[in-house]
């Protein structure tokens, strides 16, 4: 009973801090930030696509194994089709929320292409399943990355090329967007002649490299992010991390600072005006497992299958240890764009991938000291100095006869 009293106690005062900390805070968003801004910041991918005078339209895949993904379209019917496919924790809006002269899904439709906007199973607009229940299943948490493979992906590029009448589809990933690419195109072979060219903005396949501190924490632990009940959903969209960071200036650089130590970089290359609209969209949401793969990867060095170690792995895989994808095995052509500062997927990977594809055909780094791992598609400078030459790059391997 000693025991409960005290934790109440402790809960209530912890509440009471919270609220007060609110309190002190509130009006700090609102007199530091344009309201169009703020505004931005609570839409959804849709209602900012209206918002900016763009077509929109909202299409649901479900996969073979009974999962149902939300995509958004920026429709050009008749066009050329893309496909942009968000990195952790990230949503379709990734693509979009910098607003119309920087968001690479703005360009390419401006630029004649039909668009679409892929969101992986788990994140704020692919969290519904035919029978299970998010809120209440711990099942449906019961994936990683490599799912997104096999079934997120084919399903997603599948209504692409149904819907638009193509045959084939240019591919845009962002970090674990392109990490669920190699999956798929190494997996599923067949799907390598349905892509023009994959282009992989900061990929996340070998990162026994990263340099944030702040997985040492994580890797120190077993199983960080796993608990004895299962599963779970970690960081969904809320408006928490929103009224967190923005409680004071004090928050807001403490939130700053926590990115930085997660992607590097030093800051300046961000707009600081639409520091509201980064931490309203993301985090959007996954599971515990997508975490703990990664985690895994680092461990290992390897860009392998989810490792559920010695009983499960030998039932699941034949083996002790899950094999590695099979790298050679991805024909379609890639276009690999990293950073110098990016501080999870660096240099020293990424040519480690390169080495192991058969059609490297663009390996380009940026030497923007400023530019880390998000910046790959938030940075301001983006329609300068990165989307012309990957939209080029692009272009040439479109009218190229295969």
């Amino acid at each position: 009973m000693r025991n409960n009293m005290q934790y109440s106690k402790y809960w209530l005062n912890g509440l009471s801090l919270a609220i007060q900390l609110a309190i002190s805070g509130a009006g700090f968003l609102e007199q530091n930030y344009p309201p169009s801004v703020i505004e931005d910041a609570h839409l959804t991918t849709l209602e900012l696509l209206a918002k900016y005078n763009y077509p929109n339209e909202a299409h649901f895949v479900t996969t073979s194994d009974n999962y149902i993904l939300g995509m958004h379209r920026i429709p050009r019917p008749g066009a050329q089709p893309v496909l942009l496919v968000h990195g952790l924790l990230d949503s379709s809006s990734t693509w979009i929320m910098m607003g119309p002269q920087s968001g690479l899904a703005y360009y390419l439709y401006d630029s004649g292409y039909d668009v679409w906007l892929g969101n992986c199973r788990g994140n704020t607009y692919s969290r519904n399943h035919t029978s299970l229940n998010p809120n209440k299943d711990r099942a449906f948490w019961n994936f990683s990355w490599h799912e997104m493979g096999i079934y997120d992906l084919p399903a997603m590029i599948d209504t692409v090329l149904d819907v638009s009448g193509f045959k084939k589809l240019t591919y845009y990933g962002h970090s674990q967007g392109t990490t669920v690419f190699f999956v798929m195109a190494s997996s599923l072979p067949a799907y390598n002649d349905n892509v023009h060219l994959m282009n992989a903005l900061a990929p996340a396949v070998f990162v026994q490299h990263t340099k944030t501190p702040l997985l040492d924490m994580g890797l120190s632990m077993k199983n960080v992010f796993l608990t004895d009940n299962g599963p779970s959903e970690i960081m969904p969209r809320s408006e928490m991390g929103l009224d967190f960071c923005f409680m004071s200036s004090y928050w807001l650089k403490f939130c700053m600072r926590f990115t930085r130590l997660l992607f590097g970089g030093n800051g300046k290359s961000h707009n600081k005006t639409m520091y509201p609209v980064m931490f309203g969209h993301c985090p959007a949401g996954c599971s515990t497992l997508q975490v703990n793969h990664f985690l895994q990867m680092v461990r290992s060095g390897r860009f392998r299958p989810y490792n559920f170690y010695l009983k499960r792995n030998q039932r699941i895989y034949g083996t002790s240890k899950p094999p590695d994808y099979q790298l050679q095995r991805v024909t379609a052509p890639i276009a690999l764009y990293f950073t110098k500062d990016d501080f999870l997927t660096v240099p020293e990977d990424v040519q480690r991938l390169a080495k192991q594809l058969p059609k490297v055909v663009v390996n380009h780094l940026y030497e923007n000291p400023e530019w880390n791992h998000v910046d790959m598609v938030w940075a301001p400078n983006l329609r300068q100095e990165a989307q012309p030459q990957m939209m080029a790059n692009s272009k040439k391997w479109e009218t190229t006869d295969e």
